[in-house]
């Protein structure tokens, strides 16, 4: 199996170089070689890649823009010798992010950790299609193996990079090999992301205040200001929807 992959770089030699050094590992495809960020966006609205090699700072749009622009990103991997873009970067869920001058050995270590994500991810789609039947409970990827867990004993889940801690009634605790922006496509809609760090059971919220958001284990959350008004709009429907049934509308 190939992995497909797009080059953005306006550096003419650093461009070649990357090139000549993706034509090396079998597992890769280029599916283009784009001299800037508003090249690549016009192939990516009809093309789709796995991973994206992208220097940051260039003429038109930058690397970090670009990222933000895209509705589903597929993996970046930030090839870069502006250091001052690695804390901003990495807040966007970027895979990883390369000083210059580029070398082999940085590179191949950087493609080995995109492919295991992706493949993690091929896994876990793999596993919610199998289980539609039996939507009451998941599996996830630990560092033992596969662990089933029932979805309403999830209470919430917190980011560690690139995997999630989730946090159950129990007070057991399990690490996902996946990161909260690729586990939230697996769960059901009564999970819900209330801050770039965490991920909440909606079932479980006892009360909510402008800053923070206490669970039924007396557990304290950070709400943040980005995600305030959707979660507030979720309890407002919740609510609308309960009067409704009780008035027999």
């Amino acid at each position: 199996m190939k992995y497909t992959c797009l080059v953005i770089e306006d550096n003419i030699i650093e461009r070649d170089l990357l090139e000549m050094y993706l034509h090396k590992i079998n597992i890769l495809e280029i599916k283009a070689i784009c001299k800037s960020a508003a090249e690549a966006f016009k192939i990516l609205s009809t093309t789709k890649v796995d991973i994206i090699f992208s220097d940051i700072d260039m003429p038109d749009i930058s690397g970090v823009e670009l990222l933000k622009g895209l509705k589903n990103p597929p993996i970046f991997i930030f090839i870069t010798s502006h250091l001052e873009y690695a804390a901003e970067s990495f807040e966007l869920d970027v895979m990883d992010f390369i000083p210059k001058p580029l070398s082999m050995e940085r590179l191949i270590k950087s493609i080995n950790k995109a492919i295991e994500h992706l493949d993690l991810r091929k896994q876990v789609q793999t596993l919610t299609s199998e289980q539609k039947s039996d939507p009451d409970f998941f599996f996830i990827k630990d560092s033992k193996g596969y662990a089933r867990i029932n979805y309403e004993e999830v209470i919430y889940m917190e980011s560690i990079g690139d995997f999630s801690k989730l946090h159950t009634v129990d007070g057991h605790t399990y690490t996902a090999l996946i990161n909260l922006k690729n586990l939230i496509l697996q769960l059901p809609g009564f999970f819900v992301r209330v801050h770039k760090q965490y991920l909440i059971n909606f079932n479980k919220i006892l009360s909510v205040s402008n800053h923070e958001i206490i669970l039924e284990s007396g557990v304290n959350i950070p709400l943040s200001p980005s995600y305030r008004e959707e979660l507030l709009q979720l309890i407002n429907h919740r609510t609308l929807n309960r009067v409704a049934k009780n008035l027999g509308v």
